[in-house]
């Protein structure tokens, strides 16, 4: 009598016996796949890295010194904005705040901030923070002629001029100030980024600053080529790194208020940081300040291996970001605003510091970021009440609390004007400075 095996219908023996071989022929070549994998990425992400950045280039066609002098004010815009949100937004954004923090080290500044109570503690001093980060990540998202960059300017103009008229803020100051957020970008990412700016990346980041200056009324009447205007915003970014350098020389010094202020923003920096590592992480801030910043700030020099641990850590980050990071989808771009809602009121999407204007959905309440946040005893979007404002902002009413319902038929007018000016058009081409 034949036996059912002998047919060669498998059993369940045999069932598992193939099933172990197919299994063991695909784990023996998991090697060759990672190996595959470990050839092929990189080729992947070096064909891909630049890829944004040669098609802003055939985009706009600013290949030449020449060309450079006809840039538009509109084209430099969403350059810059491909700049902040997709190309470097992380450093982009420590930039802006150390540029704002290096105004902290001029007497002038520093007094008057003080003065007006901006930074006698940190809540004030959050609020102070977010409020200019709000204006300017308006007037710096939207195109030049776009209404709520048109109020953000307005808006920032009325606050200043309140102390522009009793003499608190001098031009200088002003023309200073403008200088940081025009150089510092291009000098940090030239420092801690995967790849230098482009020129024309750089002439459209001093053209959208030139036109917010000259909306601003700031003077550039210090600068070499007043007179006769210059031919593109290199030429400017130039001069104005030249007078900077000078007048920080001649009025970077320490002084009582430097360090006041500083404390305050530099407790904004660490505002994620566990207490216990705060006093590390103070150090590392001042490693990213230079000589003349940190004596003026009155802090003292880290030791060497506080160097080195920021220069290792920078080191490895452009390594990884240049080697083994794809560029960053659009859908991912980091705006940081939202808005406006129904009631015309916008908000931020993000926070560094106390959730000023953030609206507070499940996610923020719930996710990851919240839960860290808990732990370290910080606030939420959505705590305490209106306390941070969490229905949003509206524009013309962003300010110290002192300036809340006011100046909106000053702005209104500052608008109208404006909207005249700032038609998007080329601010160079040896146009006279005021």
């Amino acid at each position: 009598m034949v036996r059912p095996e002998m047919w060669g219908n498998p059993t369940p023996t045999n069932k598992n016996n193939v099933s172990n071989t197919i299994g063991s022929k695909v784990y023996s070549r998991f090697p060759e796949y990672y190996i595959l994998i470990l050839l092929v990425y990189p080729l992947l992400v070096a064909l891909l890295r630049y890829d944004r950045l040669r098609s802003i280039r055939k985009t706009y066609g600013y290949t030449t010194r020449r060309s450079l002098a006809r840039m538009t004010d509109d084209d430099a815009t969403e350059i810059q904005i491909a700049i902040s949100q997709l190309e470097f937004p992380f450093t982009t954004q420590k930039a802006l705040q150390f540029a704002l923090f290096r105004t902290y080290g001029i007497p002038s500044i520093s007094k008057l901030l003080v003065a007006t109570s901006q930074f006698s503690e940190l809540s004030t001093a959050s609020k102070r923070y977010t409020d200019t980060e709000v204006l300017i990540r308006e007037f710096m998202s939207h195109k030049p002629s776009d209404p709520r960059s048109l109020e953000a300017i307005a808006r920032m103009n009325y606050i200043h001029s309140v102390y522009q008229k009793n003499g608190s803020i001098r031009d200088d100051d002003m023309l200073y100030t403008l200088s940081l957020f025009a150089l510092e970008p291009s000098r940090w990412i030239e420092r801690y980024e995967w790849r230098s700016l482009e020129p024309f990346e750089k002439c459209a980041q001093g053209t959208c600053w030139k036109s917010i200056g000259d909306a601003m009324g700031i003077k550039y009447r210090k600068l070499k080529s007043a007179e006769e205007g210059w031919e593109d915003a290199l030429q400017w970014l130039d001069e104005l790194a030249e007078w900077s350098e000078q007048y920080e020389k001649e009025n970077m010094v320490p002084y009582a208020t430097n360090k006041k202020t500083a404390e305050q923003t530099v407790a904004i920096l660490l505002w994620g940081i566990p207490g216990a590592l705060k006093p590390f992480g103070e150090r590392l801030v001042s490693v990213l300040m230079d000589d003349r910043l940190r004596t003026a700030m009155m802090y003292d020099k880290p030791s060497n291996p506080h160097f080195v641990f920021v220069s290792f850590v920078f080191t490895v980050r452009k390594f990884l970001l240049r080697y083994f990071f794809l560029p960053r989808p659009s859908m991912f771009r980091v705006r940081g605003l939202e808005g406006p809602d129904p009631d015309g009121r916008c908000s931020l999407s993000v926070w560094e510091a106390a959730p000023y204007y953030v609206k507070p959905t499940f996610w923020r309440r719930w996710g990851p970021q919240a839960w860290v946040s808990r732990w370290l005893g910080l606030p939420l979007p959505g705590d305490e009440g209106a306390k941070y404002h969490p229905e949003g902002y509206n524009i013309l009413d962003v300010g110290p609390k002192a300036f809340l319902g006011k100046g909106a038929e000053s702005a209104t007018e500052t608008v109208h004007g404006l909207a005249k000016t700032r038609t998007g058009g080329c601010p160079f081409g040896r146009v006279r400075a005021d």
